[in-house]
C-alpha cells in the first residue's frame, strides 16, 4: 500500500547527528521520511513562515548556535502549526526534555541512547497526538459557518504570532474586513443565501492570503486578518489579491449580487505594546471610513 511521505524538518547543527537521523529514519520498511535540515532557530523559523505547507514533525535539537533551551522550543512552537514537535537532548539533560514536554513538545529522545525503531515512532506518535490535539482545540476556536478562526482563535493566535513578531523584530498587518450589503442579501434573497455569501467571503480570503496568515470570522459581517510582513505581503499586494479573487467569484454567470469587501489596513504600531483588541478597534475605524467614502462616491 502506497503510503504519502512523512516530511519531517531536523533542526541540528551536529553533521554525525544529522547522518545518525537520516540513517535512522531510512530504515523504515513502511515509511518514507521526507527530510529538510537547518541548522539554527533562524533558519528553522524562516523555513516554516516561507512555506506553503508545514512539515509533518520538527525534530529539535535544544542546543543550536544561535539559541538553546526552552525559548528555543517556545519559538519554534509558536511558528510550527500543524506540525507536532520531538526534542533531542544530551545525556543528562533528561531534566530538559521533561521541562520541554510541559512547556508543549510531544515527546524528548536523549542523544545515544534512541534506536531507529524508537526515533520513528515517538515521530509518528507525536504526529498523531499533536494532529488530535488541534482537532480537539479547533472546536472552540473555529466558526462553524466557514471554518475560519472565530473571535476568540484569532484573538489568542493573533497575539502570540504578534509577540514572535516583535521579538524578531517584524513588522505585521491587521485587517478589519466587512462583507459589503450582507442584510440586503438576506433580505433580498433569504439567510441561506446570505449564509452562502459569507461562505464565499471566506473562501476569497483564504484565496488571498498566506497559509502562516491567521484569517478569521469574527462575527456577522466581520471579517479579521493578521498577516507578518515579507515579500509579497505589503498592503498593496493583499488589495491586488483580494480584487483579484473577488473579481473571478463576481464573473460566475448567472450571479445575482456581486460579492465586495470594505477593508482597513493597519501597520504595526510604532508606539509600545498595544492589545490586539485595541488593533482591532483601530483597523475597524479605517473599515469604517473606507465604506463611508464608498457611499459617497455612488451618491
Amino acid at each position: 500500500m502506497h503510503r504519502e511521505p512523512i516530511d519531517i524538518l531536523l533542526v541540528e547543527d551536529n553533521p554525525g547527528d544529522v547522518r545518525l537521523v537520516e540513517l535512522m529514519l531510512g530504515e523504515s520498511e513502511t515509511d518514507h521520511f521526507r527530510i529538510a535540515h537547518v541548522t539554527t532557530v533562524k533558519d528553522a523559523l524562516d523555513r516554516l513562515a516561507g512555506q506553503d505547507r508545514t512539515p509533518d514533525a520538527v525534530l529539535l535539537d535544544l542546543t543550536l548556535p544561535d539559541e538553546s533551551g526552552l525559548e528555543t522550543l517556545r519559538r519554534i512552537l509558536a511558528a510550527a502549526g500543524s506540525a507536532g514537535v520531538v526534542v533531542m537532548t544530551g545525556v543528562g539533560d533528561e531534566d530538559l526534555g521533561v521541562a520541554a514536554l510541559k512547556a508543549g513538545a510531544e515527546d524528548y529522545l536523549v542523544k545515544g541512547q534512541v534506536d531507529g525503531r524508537a526515533l520513528r515512532r515517538s515521530l509518528r506518535f507525536a504526529i498523531e497526538r499533536h494532529g488530535m490535539r488541534l482537532d480537539l482545540v479547533s472546536l472552540s476556536i473555529k466558526d462553524d459557518l466557514t471554518g475560519l478562526y472565530n473571535r476568540r482563535g484569532f484573538l489568542v493566535l493573533a497575539d502570540q504570532q504578534i509577540k514572535v513578531a516583535r521579538r524578531n523584530g517584524s513588522s505585521f498587518l491587521v485587517l478589519f474586513v466587512d462583507l459589503d450589503d450582507l442584510k440586503d442579501i438576506n433580505d433580498t434573497f433569504g439567510h441561506s443565501e446570505g449564509n452562502r455569501a459569507l461562505a464565499e467571503a471566506a473562501e476569497v480570503l483564504r484565496a488571498s492570503f498566506r497559509q502562516s496568515d491567521i484569517v478569521a470570522r469574527l462575527g456577522g459581517d466581520e471579517f479579521a486578518a493578521l498577516a507578518i510582513a515579507s515579500a509579497g505581503s505589503d498592503e498593496a499586494a493583499i488589495r491586488v489579491r483580494l480584487r483579484t479573487a473577488l473579481s473571478s467569484v463576481n464573473a460566475k454567470p448567472d450571479r445575482a449580487y456581486p460579492l465586495s469587501f470594505s477593508v482597513g489596513v493597519l501597520p504595526s504600531p510604532t508606539e509600545g505594546v498595544v492589545s490586539m483588541e485595541e488593533l482591532l478597534e483601530r483597523a475597524d475605524a479605517l473599515m469604517y471610513a473606507e465604506k463611508k467614502n464608498k457611499k459617497i462616491r455612488l451618491m
